[in-house]
């Protein structure tokens, strides 16, 4: 044997660690992945293009881009101050906070339907007050925008708060010896360093607002043209017929891909 052969040579596949697990990750990629391409063979078969640009396939996809782009706006301007108060503030009540915000991951969405009418329906906690003020949320386009916030907004909080914890405290120290204001720090050292962990979770929570089904249908209804959005096509599609429930499956799967697409290239840009 030479003995001048690295020892850290590459050993046979049937030693390395873990080759035992092969066989049940191929069973969970099958489970996903089947689904998936039979999804885009079976659309194919269909008449897929007459479909995709049917009247009510373009509203539905129309109505989708146009409350999801504003929901992920409004989860920006108001989720990124919260994950910085999260990531740098001790305050009383700061765990319960925490543990609300991360709550309508987990829950169901017809729960999280129901309680978004409790809260801003005509006979919810501030029905009374919103109807003084000739203000009705339930079935209307806005109601889907605050669907859309109420299940997404927790994925950019969560990315945006670890992306805050990781910033060396040291260089706000020296930012504040050098006479920086909290703002100017935010602004110009914080934001920048925690960008990747925001777009992050800009792209999950836009994922998230597209897909987003159950909250709405209870909160919002599936009112065509108003708050039917393209989940929600894809029901009524269904019912109507194979052949246009799985054309919008197909839509809106490839722009979920594109979202994905581009997380991933996110993180292989990001340093570890």
């Amino acid at each position: 044997m030479d003995q001048t052969q690295s020892p850290t040579r590459p050993r046979e596949f049937k030693d390395k660690p873990g080759w035992q697990f092969i066989l049940p990750s191929i069973v969970l990629v099958c489970l996903i992945g089947l689904p998936i391409l039979a999804i885009f063979l079976r659309a194919f078969n269909v008449q897929f293009f007459r479909l995709a640009f049917s009247e009510s396939a373009l509203t539905a996809l129309k109505l989708s881009l146009v409350t999801s782009s504003i929901s992920v706006i409004v989860v920006i301007l108001t989720g990124t101050p919260l994950a910085y108060l999260h990531a740098h503030w001790k305050y009383p009540g700061k765990s319960l906070v925490d543990a609300l915000v991360d709550l309508p991951i987990v829950l169901p969405p017809a729960v999280a339907g129901i309680a978004l009418l409790m809260a801003f329906g005509r006979q919810g906690l501030l029905g009374g007050w919103l109807n003084t003020l000739g203000i009705s949320l339930p079935f209307s386009t806005t109601a889907v925008i605050m669907a859309q916030i109420f299940v997404s907004a927790p994925f950019l909080v969560r990315s945006a708060r670890v992306g805050f914890s990781s910033i060396d405290v040291q260089l706000e120290e020296a930012a504040r010896v050098e006479g920086a204001s909290s703002w100017h720090m935010f602004q110009h050292i914080l934001l920048p360093l925690a960008s990747r962990a925001i777009l992050t979770g800009i792209i999950l929570t836009w994922a998230r607002a597209l897909g987003e089904f159950g909250a709405t249908l209870l909160f919002a209804g599936n009112l065509e043209g108003k708050t039917q959005t393209m989940p929600l096509a894809i029901y009524v599609g269904f019912e109507q017929g194979l052949g246009v429930a799985l054309v919008l499956s197909v839509l809106l799967m490839l722009f979920s891909l594109i979202l994905l697409f581009l997380l991933r290239r996110l993180e292989q840009h990001t340093p570890h």
